[in-house]
């Protein structure tokens, strides 16, 4: 299970995503592929289709897998923002980060860079080798925020999903391990 994550910075709050919280998820979710269809790998009308219980089911089994860190910026009482933290099926020395996007009016104000760093701590702790993320070659602001943490870009970009000439770069952030 993951424990409870929080940090605070003036106006908001860095948190992981609570059992209950799969509406609020949904909805911000859905506004982060409204506003950026391009930076995910899922399309709004796809995630716009899954059924209620869907959305319970994956925000309830992350809270509990152990494997899973979904975080939240909150603001007010709302979602700002959110970045979902997952150790890679294939090698549990590396952690995965996905999900990453900060509401507009959110922007420039520090939260993704909160975000960011509450993900790496965590995959960190965990002890991982490293921590990687798939980023729109076309998000020079993306892409800045992750060179600026270390992240450095790993093998060729490559499209992002099909149907579309938009290209990704995996970029990745080697971790100092503890002996």
């Amino acid at each position: 299970m993951n424990a409870p994550a929080e940090s605070r910075a003036p106006g908001f709050v860095i948190r992981t995503l609570r059992a209950g919280e799969w509406q609020a998820y949904r909805a911000i979710r859905l506004h982060a592929l409204a506003d950026a269809p391009d930076a995910f790998g899922s399309t709004l009308a796809r995630e716009e289709a899954l059924a209620a219980d869907t959305w319970a089911a994956r925000v309830a089994k992350s809270v509990v897998s152990g494997i899973d860190y979904p975080l939240v910026a909150e603001a007010g009482g709302e979602f700002a923002g959110l970045a979902w933290a997952k150790v890679d099926a294939d090698d549990a020395g590396i952690v995965n980060l996905f999900q990453m996007w900060v509401a507009p009016q959110w922007r420039a104000q520090g939260v993704a860079g909160a975000l960011l760093q509450q993900a790496i701590g965590w995959a960190g702790a965990r002890g991982a080798r490293a921590l990687q993320l798939g980023v729109n070659c076309a998000n020079g602001a993306a892409v800045s925020l992750y060179a600026r943490a270390g992240f450095v870009a790993v093998g060729a970009p490559y499209p992002m999903r099909e149907g579309t000439a938009l290209m990704e770069q995996t970029m990745r952030l080697e971790l100092a391990r503890k002996s």
